[in-house]
């Protein structure tokens, strides 16, 4: 108890000293809270949707997914319309109704603009079912009775403003056609996103799969009484084809599976750069320990002077850890619970939309918080916590702090240059590697161990790196800013800690930095060298070029050729081997002209000839085969066929590597023509000196078509900087939480430092510094430690995105730049980091009392 009260005094008597650690900690486990809560709440989202819109059974096809869509075909799945029948005549079916979905097409509204989600999720149009009760109210209107009758949700109309009476165009597959909002329907529970329109069942098998009588699905309703599993047992009774059925628990599970790898990948990512937070304000929380030990080391002398043991000493300074990461574990839990609504609001505003009705708070989110925030603080103050038991009694009779260990100083730089050392030639290792498996865990084993070796090394750094700074920086300031060097080198330990923090997040920055440029650059030289088409044309979200918009491309006036492009799943069996699952691309002939390949053997053109293809070298090599040998091939549809191969391509670069190409014409002969799939993406040549007016001329051919874009090479290259560049933004905006306790760091360390010498400047004042030159020589001193960090980090991030270009090298990424204005900008932004760090410990010395500094012991 003695123990206790003596921590929780001290706790309270240094609570603002606490201050900045405790918001470190409080900014990790928000993260992590909020992080765990924003992805269970998401879970329940579309659990709910799930489970109200799923039937008790469903009958599907049998080669259905899991979405019942072939996205190359732009077809679902289909069942025929007397299903329907043999399901109804089962024992225990009350109802049994055939439903049309498709999740392939676009509906646009009277000024042609796409009324589709822009968040990812789907367009979905189906026919109005009695299932769809479950899950959907009329709330305006009535449902579609008629071929001009079109039914949509209640957020997509309010997203764009619809109405009943308004004109809406679907386009499909099978054609386009118009009809007028009849009749709103709201969810029942919260939409994710996705854009919901009905038609009448005979307009929806006619307009979406191309005749009547098919359905995609059978929904089945049990009659009371009836178990989902023994009506599913019933229903499969009755049925003689090979068709899937799921009861609501299985086809809820299915779409939870889904769902759950996107929600999955977005978690881990997500508490991975908490991790990195938690790892930065380990430094905070150490430095501040350590420093609040080093001053109070009279105290403590007197403590163990009167008869305080070791055990006991140590004990106090890891309760007042246990007190600081209980309280900001606390705090952070409640705030990661703000921090989830957040996110909500922000994925709403995105198109996502997620209700706080839905906001799931489970008990493991506070234990998880609550357990890492306090496990974390309390082994960052284990070091500290050892330093302030071996304080001797003696003690005491000294001025507080305590001198460097020189000695220990020296074989913490030694094992530190080791383990840096080891680092390097991981990294080194890594960029030698001839397979992308093995290289990545060089790369692994080195970024772990230079970090490491980089944190352990940096008290020796510190006055090498500082003075070399100093030099650039402070020297011109004066004699100011040789105080501030001299107080920067004052304690190398304190000046490696805070700067490693800063280090870290500014080390993976420049690393992100790197690896994105030189994915530009890679492709940026790759598609100068091997796209000869002039103009692109592909969908924005993955969606199969309709055959409508197809015609319109091929229509478009100053166009010398038009290559169609498609991507068939098939089976291919070397001589005398297996067959294995492959990717067979069908072009027309031009495709050669337009992707520009590196031969091996053979001419590309020949592979377009009457049943020939051509094969990357990787397969080449690996199934020992030449031009000449025969390959057989299993197309979709069931149908097998005999391919000479006529050219072998070079697998070096990263534009269609390891591809297999033959001609349409080919692929047409064996696969049935509803299993064709449409082009995933075009390419198109201008005529001569007719570039610019075939531009303008395939967009406006193209304008009807608003989920398709046209980009000539410029635009290409534009749209995958612009992508690399978001996808670096959030990144960043990530990493920012790291950045921001590293900067709470500095703080952190000024602020007690200033405490630690109030003595020493309250004799500086009496002697003649002004307050302006001690807020100044303050400033200067966080500036020179924040440029110590970032000159470490940006060091190191640089190593790691080098030696990650190389090992990318083996996929088709092989430029390597260094974005330098990126670089700089980061390290002179970090002198204005350490200047906003400096502001509150810099005012705060100059308001200090000069005769009462002078008097503190």
């Amino acid at each position: 108890m003695t123990v206790l009260r003596t921590s929780l005094r001290n706790f309270l008597a240094h609570k603002g000293r606490m201050a900045l650690s405790a918001v470190a900690v409080v900014l990790s486990v928000a993260f992590v809270s909020g992080t765990l809560v924003f992805t269970d709440t998401m879970n329940t989202t579309f659990d709910k949707l799930f489970a109200v819109s799923a039937p008790d059974v469903t009958v599907s096809p049998k080669a259905a997914g899991s979405d019942d869509e072939t996205p190359q075909t732009g077809r679902p799945e289909t069942l025929p319309a007397s299903l329907v029948g043999q399901v109804e005549r089962a024992e225990g079916v009350k109802a049994a109704e055939g439903a049309v979905v498709s999740m392939s097409v676009t509906v646009v509204n009277a000024d042609g603009e796409n009324v589709g989600p822009t968040s990812g999720a789907p367009t979905i149009a189906g026919n109005w079912t009695r299932n769809d009760l479950r899950s959907m109210e009329i709330t305006s209107g009535h449902a579609p009775r008629a071929p001009t009758d079109v039914m949509v949700d209640a957020d997509t109309a309010e997203k764009h403003g619809l109405k009943p009476g308004d004109e809406l165009r679907t386009i499909a597959v099978t054609g386009d056609f118009t009809a007028k909002i009849s009749g709103i329907a709201s969810f029942k529970v919260t939409n994710p996103g996705a854009a919901v329109v009905y038609f009448d069942t005979a307009t929806a098998q006619r307009e979406l799969l191309g005749k009547e009588g098919l359905f995609t699905n059978v929904a089945v309703e049990a009659a009371p009484g009836v178990s989902d599993e023994t009506l599913k047992r019933n229903v499969a009774a009755v049925l003689d084809g090979p068709y899937k059925l799921q009861t609501q628990k299985e086809a809820a599970d299915a779409g939870r599976e889904d769902v759950g790898s996107f929600l999955d990948v977005m978690k881990y990512a997500m508490l991975g750069f908490a991790g990195i937070a938690f790892l930065v304000g380990i430094f905070l929380i150490v430095n501040t320990f350590s420093m609040l030990v080093a001053q109070r080391t009279r105290e403590i002398g007197l403590m163990r002077a009167i008869g305080s043991s070791r055990k006991q000493v140590n004990r106090s300074v890891l309760v007042e850890a246990l007190l600081l990461g209980v309280v900001g574990s606390v705090v952070g839990v409640a705030a990661g619970v703000g921090l989830a609504v957040g996110l909500m609001e922000l994925m709403s505003s995105m198109g996502m939309e997620l209700s706080t009705q839905d906001l799931t708070v489970k008990w493991t989110t506070p234990a998880v918080g609550l357990g890492l925030g306090v496990v974390v603080t309390v082994l960052a103050a284990y070091i500290p916590a050892r330093r302030a038991g071996k304080v001797s009694p003696m003690a005491a009779l000294r001025d507080a702090g305590t001198p460097a260990d020189g000695k220990a100083g020296l074989v913490r730089g030694g094992l530190g240059l080791v383990l840096t050392g080891g680092g390097a030639a991981a990294l080194w290792a890594a960029t030698q590697a001839e397979k992308a498996g093995a290289g990545s865990l060089w790369l692994g084993l080195g970024v772990v161990l230079s970090l490491i070796g980089f944190i352990v090394v940096g008290p020796l750094l510190a006055g090498a790196v500082v003075r070399a700074i100093s030099v650039l920086v402070l020297r011109m300031f004066g004699p100011v800013g040789r105080m501030a060097e001299r107080n920067a080198l004052r304690n190398p330990r304190r000046t490696g800690a805070t700067g490693a923090a800063l280090m870290i997040g500014l080390a993976l920055v420049a690393c992100l930095s790197v690896v994105g440029s030189s994915m530009v650059a890679s492709a940026t030289e790759e598609l100068d060298r091997s796209v000869g088409a002039d103009f692109i044309v592909q969908s924005s979200n993955g969606q199969p070029i309709m055959p409508q918009a197809q015609r319109a491309v091929e229509k478009t006036a100053g166009l010398d050729h038009v290559t169609e492009y498609k991507w068939l799943d098939v089976t291919v069996a070397a001589p005398g081997g297996k067959p294995e699952k492959d990717g067979l691309t069908a072009a027309d002939p031009t495709y050669a002209q337009d992707l520009r390949r590196t031969m091996v053997a053979g001419e590309l053109s020949a592979a377009y000839g009457e049943n020939a293809m051509s094969v990357g070298d990787d397969y080449a090599t690996k199934h020992g085969v030449k031009v000449g040998d025969t390959l057989t091939v299993g197309f979709p549809g069931g149908r097998t066929a005999k391919l000479k191969v006529a050219a072998i391509t070079s697998d070096e670069g990263n534009v269609d590597k390891g591809a297999m190409y033959t001609s349409i014409t080919t692929a047409a002969r064996y696969v049935p023509a509803d299993r064709m799939p449409q082009n995933m993406i075009m390419f198109a040549t201008a005529q001569d000196g007719k570039e610019s007016a075939s531009y303008e001329a395939l967009k406006k051919s193209l304008a009807a078509y608003p989920q398709y874009k046209v980009q000539n090479q410029a635009d290409f290259k534009q749209d995958l900087k612009d992508q690399v560049g978001q996808l670096l933004n959030i990144v960043y905006g990530l990493l920012a939480l790291a950045i921001i306790v590293a900067v709470l760091g500095v703080v952190n360390t000024l602020a007690l430092s200033v405490v630690e010498r109030t003595r020493e400047i309250g004799l500086m004042r009496a002697i003649g510094l002004s307050r302006r030159q001690l807020r100044r020589m303050i400033r200067l001193e966080s500036v020179v430690i924040a440029l110590f960090g970032a000159l470490l980090g940006l060091g190191l991030g640089m190593g790691w995105g080098t030696s990650a270009q190389r090992l990318l090298a083996l996929e088709g990424l092989g430029v390597l730049e260094i974005p330098w204005p990126t670089i700089l900008t980061v390290f002179v932004g970090s002198a204005f980091v350490g200047l906003f760090a400096a502001l509150v410990p810099a005012f705060r010395a100059g308001r200090m009392n000069v005769l009462g500094a002078i008097a503190t012991e």
